[in-house]
Formats: C-alpha cells, sequence, structure tokens
C-alpha cells in the first residue's frame, strides 16, 4: 500500500527555495535603493559645501560622480543661501522605478563668488 503524499516534501522544499529566492532579491532592491539615496544625500550634501566655497563646476562634477546615474542637479540661490536639490530615477530590479532626491542647504562662505554677487 503506497503513501499518497510521497513526494510531498520535495513540493514544499521547492516552494520553500521559491520564496526564499524572492525574499533575497527583494532585500537586494530594496538595499540597492537605499544605497542610491545615500548617494543622493551624499552629492547633495558636496554640492551644497562646494556652491558655498564659490565652486560651481565642481560642485556639479562632484554631483556627476557621487549620485547614481542620471541624477540631476538643482540649485537655489537666496540671498547667500545656498539650496541644492539632487534627484534620481532609480529601476530597481523587480521594483517599479523609484524617484530618489535628497536636499541640502549651505550658507556661502565671505569672499565666495556667491557672497560677492549678493545671491
Amino acid at each position: 500500500m503506497r503513501r499518497r503524499d510521497e513526494g510531498s516534501v520535495t513540493v514544499e522544499a521547492a516552494l520553500g527555495l521559491a520564496g526564499l529566492t524572492v525574499v533575497t532579491v527583494l532585500l537586494i532592491a530594496g538595499l540597492m535603493v537605499l544605497t542610491s539615496q545615500l548617494r543622493c544625500t551624499d552629492a547633495a550634501r558636496e554640492a551644497a559645501r562646494l556652491l558655498a566655497r564659490g565652486q560651481p563646476h565642481e560642485a556639479a562634477a562632484a554631483v556627476h560622480e557621487i549620485a547614481p546615474p542620471g541624477a540631476e542637479l538643482a540649485v537655489e540661490h537666496i540671498g547667500d543661501t545656498i539650496t541644492v536639490k539632487v534627484t534620481a530615477h532609480l529601476a530597481a530590479g523587480l521594483l517599479p522605478a523609484i524617484h530618489l532626491g535628497a536636499t541640502a542647504y549651505a550658507v556661502a562662505e565671505p569672499g565666495s563668488e556667491v557672497a560677492r554677487a549678493g545671491g
């Protein structure tokens, strides 16, 4: 007499491995998103610092180097205050396109181009 549940362990193991694979892929995609967000934050902070020192070309280069590929830089001057926004769009594997962004603020240093121009 044969048991009807033969092979059920194999099916359960296959389903468990498939579930584990999906969770692993989602964790990796989540880490990619987190890393990209941190890169946007670092790029915005560095660009604000460089702009406050009067180095706009270096700021754009820093964003291009630090931020995720395709990131965009937006700068706003109000008086001697500088606001930098870095935005990026990330397609992370199985996740839909994710929009990332970071904002940093700085005050122009005395003697910089921004401070001399008054904004």
